[in-house]
């Protein structure tokens, strides 16, 4: 199913996600593809559909800092991260704080986390609070920025929102906070002088 990023297209999508289904989704980086992070087999479909090893984790988005709050730790430098950069193009690995989301997601201590900067994605987020959020690609093949590109390419979802075309697509920057230090593992939109200028 497509549906356009309407207030109609936003509550169908919500009501699939809740139901157990797998959405795509537009975001401020690249589209990406997600479920209920609290379903496991709904986790396991997306693993399926990307062709993705279950040994790398999934990111976790949602709609603000008071709502990852509830799954992440925060320490005062990530939470100093977390208000510059939030909503945008930074995803935090944190301590993870709910246990349910560890075993649904199969994670050991940490969780990557994110508060996107989209408004399909946020008024998504509103409906479901937390969403998994990787990129709606195979694994090993390029992210798209074009809803057109996933339409030929990606298989098994059950419903696709359809922001158009993502303008200056580039992935998000992958921090770790470890006390008052941090390390970049992936650099994206954000950079390392950005970040420094917190500590």
């Amino acid at each position: 199913m497509i549906v356009p990023c309407d207030h109609n297209g936003i509550i169908t999508a919500s009501k699939i996600v809740k139901n157990g289904g797998v959405v795509v989704f537009p975001t401020d980086t690249v589209y990406g593809i997600g479920c209920d992070p609290f379903n496991s087999k709904s986790v396991r479909m997306i693993y399926r559909i990307k062709g993705r090893e279950e040994s790398k984790q999934l990111p976790v988005l949602g709609f603000s800092i008071s709502e990852i709050s509830k799954i992440a730790i925060f320490d005062d430098l990530s939470k100093k991260i977390a208000a510059k950069f939030w909503p945008g193009p930074l995803t935090l690995l944190l301590d993870i704080k709910e246990q349910k989301i560890a075993e649904s997601l199969g994670l050991d201590k940490k969780i990557a986390v994110r508060v996107p900067n989209h408004p399909c994605t946020l008024d998504l987020l509103k409906e479901c609070r937390l969403l998994v959020g990787t990129s709606a690609n195979v694994s090993g093949h390029p992210s798209s920025s074009n809803s057109q590109e996933i339409i030929g390419k990606l298989e098994g979802y059950d419903i696709l929102l359809d922001g158009g075309i993502i303008p200056n697509p580039i992935e998000s920057t992958i921090v770790e906070v470890v006390g008052s230090k941090f390390r970049i593992i992936r650099q994206g939109k954000i950079n390392e002088k950005e970040l420094l200028a917190l500590v």
